[in-house]
């Protein structure tokens, strides 16, 4: 079956455009809340130091950086040549590759754990059970995979941001269907958060986060 990948190239051409403007607004926020923080924990401590983990659309690798002070061993995956060039100039002592979630250069079981941080928001949902699927594959039995996501019915898009001739959509998802598709696609949902509405913040809706094992 052929599937349309022009979501692809939308997204790299979006985040290639917005790269340095989207790495300078959120530098300030590090690796997000508290209650980020804590997650990230928790699912290091799952982990462990010994394997590889994959953060599947990292951006400019805040996230990646602060997996790596956590004590895994990281490296960033990015559709984005501009992000991927902000994460090695900020962070030149990790490892980032460009590629694809949906077609991960990696042979089966070689990680220990992988990481969607709100990276999966622009696979169209007919798409998710490819991607959890190609996860599954790249983690080793018992690996662990952290899935973030914005709650809701309704996408956000923007067009546009900062001025740059670009647009994309931003999928917002519950997280009950979610768990479900982890669990067809061979994992067991160990945890399910969801992080409340908070109009002071930027978090304008609630946020998800679940961990599954494989």
């Amino acid at each position: 079956m052929t599937h349309d990948t022009g979501f692809l190239d939308t997204t790299r051409t979006f985040y290639d455009a917005i790269a340095e403007d989207y790495a300078g607004l959120h530098r300030a926020t590090g690796a997000g809340t508290p209650l980020d923080r804590a997650l990230m924990g928790a699912f290091a401590e799952l982990v462990g130091p010994e394997g590889e983990v994959a953060d599947l659309g990292c951006g400019p690798g805040r996230v990646t950086a602060h997996l790596a002070s956590l004590g895994l061993r990281v490296f960033g995956l990015d559709l984005s040549h501009a992000m991927l060039t902000i994460a090695r100039r900020e962070h030149p002592d990790l490892r980032f590759e460009q590629g694809s979630m949906l077609d991960l250069d990696l042979p089966d079981g070689a990680l220990a754990g992988a990481v969607s941080w709100y990276s999966s928001i622009h696979t169209p949902w007919e798409r998710l059970p490819d991607l959890f699927g190609e996860v599954r594959r790249v983690l080793a039995p018992g690996g662990h995979f952290l899935l973030a996501f914005q709650v809701g019915d309704e996408p956000m898009h923007l067009d546009r941001p900062f001025g740059h001739p670009v647009a994309l959509h931003f999928e917002r998802r519950r997280p009950e269907p979610m768990a479900e598709l982890l669990q067809r696609a061979g994992f067991t949902v160990l945890s399910r958060t969801v992080r409340v509405q908070e109009e002071d913040t930027s978090a304008k809706v609630p946020q998800a986060c679940l961990i599954a094992r494989r």
